[in-house]
């Protein structure tokens, strides 16, 4: 699967994000879009075929997989990178949409932070926000509390009886786990300094106006 879109998406709206921002794109492009390109493709890359059951009923295998693994780890990693990401396409789209209509006033300077583009560029926070705690949560529920265990006891039809299955590189897989949920929560962490950082800027910014009137 070629990442090279979001990439670029990232690097696009990078010049109308906060430090904290910069270091949010850094985050993400380094140590999750990367780290899932090098890593996360080649350890879970056959996860089905290395999953063994101590029976070979037919059905058995595949039945057992499913309960276990009713969504891939790798497949909700890439969901999650899309969705964390695609925000930054409203800031993008604001400032296209500036730019291509002459009757706009456009932006002072990339960093610019004002009117619309603060509204939307603060919903884009929101959301990249929601969306990795939602994630979270999905992985805590769907893995029993991020855990990745060498050994399953499965007892569901056409399985005759209760039946032990393996995972493979289960060691290797947790610790990725532990990687990716501890580079979300430092994701959630720079949204929301972000969020409390852009918001304290515009309300001195409002203040010091108000009281520049008064002087007046």
């Amino acid at each position: 699967m070629s990442w090279g879109f979001l990439h670029h998406l990232l690097s696009g709206v990078n010049k109308y994000s906060t430090g904290i921002g910069r270091i949010w794109v850094a985050v993400v492009c380094i140590f999750r879009l990367l780290v899932y390109i090098a890593v996360a493709e080649n350890i879970w890359k056959h996860e089905q075929d290395e999953f063994e059951c101590n029976i070979k009923q037919p059905g058995c295998e595949n039945v057992c997989f499913d309960h276990f693994f009713p969504i891939s780890h790798i497949r909700l990693w890439a969901l999650q990178l899309i969705l964390v990401s695609t925000p930054s396409l409203l800031v993008v789209f604001h400032v296209a949409y500036r730019e291509n209509h002459p009757n706009q006033k456009l932006y002072k300077a990339p960093g610019w932070l004002d009117g619309g583009l603060l509204c939307t560029y603060l919903i884009s926070l929101v959301l990249k926000t929601a969306f990795e705690v939602v994630f979270l949560f999905l992985f805590y529920k769907l893995y029993d509390g991020f855990k990745v265990p060498s050994l399953v006891k499965c007892d569901l039809r056409p399985c005759p009886s209760a039946v032990d299955c393996y995972i493979s590189k289960p060691t290797e897989k947790m610790i990725l786990l532990y990687f990716l949920v501890a580079t979300s929560c430092l994701c959630i962490v720079l949204n929301l300094s972000e969020l409390g950082y852009v918001m304290f800027k515009y309300s001195v910014k409002c203040y010091l106006k108000r009281y520049a009137k008064k002087r007046q």
